[in-house]
C-alpha cells in the first residue's frame, strides 16, 4: 500500500498523527505545505492523503480542487482535519469532494479507525462494477464518465458520487439520510 500523506502545518499534531498510524501498522509520511503536497502526490500517490485547510502557502480547499479536478488523482480520498468547525466549511468539503472532515481538537484513534473506514470502502469499490449500464446510460467508474444514449452527461464529483451510490443500489430505496451519509 502507498503511504498516506499527511498535510499538517504544525509539527506537533503531525508526529502525534504519524505516531499513531504507525503504531497501527499503516504507511505514511508528512510535508507541512501545499505545494510541497502537490508534488508529492505527483511523485507517488498516496493511499490517502489528510488534509489541513489552513496552510501558510495555499489554502487546503484549494488544494482539494485541484487533485479532485484531475483524472489522475481524482480518486485520492482525502479527510480534511481542520481546526474550522462551522457547518459551512463542512458542507464546502464534502462539496469539492472530501471523503470525510474532522476538526480539532480530535482523538488520533478515532482518525485512524476513519481512515481504516475510508480505505476499506475504498478497495471494496475498486471491486465491483467498473462500468455500470442501466438502459441508455453508462456509468464508467474508473474514467468517471458518465453519458446517456451515448451523449456525454458533465458532473460534479458529488453528483456522480449521488448517482454511483443510486446505481449500485438499483431496485432497493434508499433513504434521503442513507444517500448523505454515503456521499
Amino acid at each position: 500500500m502507498n503511504p498516506i500523506l499527511i498535510v499538517e502545518d504544525e509539527t506537533d499534531i503531525s508526529e502525534l498523527v504519524e505516531y499513531h498510524f504507525k503504531q497501527s501498522g499503516l504507511p505514511v509520511t508528512s510535508v507541512q505545505d501545499g505545494s510541497s503536497a502537490l508534488e508529492q502526490v505527483k511523485r507517488k500517490r498516496p493511499a490517502l492523503i489528510i488534509l489541513d485547510l489552513m496552510l501558510p502557502d495555499m489554502d487546503g480547499k484549494d488544494i482539494c480542487r485541484a487533485l479532485k479536478s484531475n483524472p489522475l488523482t481524482r480518486s485520492i480520498p482525502i479527510l480534511m482535519l481542520t481546526a474550522k468547525a462551522e457547518e459551512l466549511g463542512r458542507v464546502v468539503g464534502f462539496e469539492l469532494g472530501a471523503e470525510d472532515y474532522v476538526t480539532k481538537p480530535f482523538s488520533p484513534r478515532e482518525l485512524v479507525l476513519r481512515v481504516k473506514a475510508i480505505l476499506q470502502r475504498k478497495e471494496s469499490n475498486q471491486e465491483s462494477e467498473k462500468i455500470i449500464q442501466i438502459g441508455g446510460l453508462l456509468i464508467d467508474v474508473e474514467k468517471h464518465l458518465v453519458s446517456a444514449n451515448k451523449q456525454p452527461i458533465p458532473l460534479t464529483h458529488t453528483e456522480l458520487k449521488l448517482l454511483l451510490e443510486l446505481a449500485q443500489k438499483r431496485g432497493r430505496v434508499c433513504t434521503r439520510d442513507t444517500l448523505l451519509d454515503k456521499v
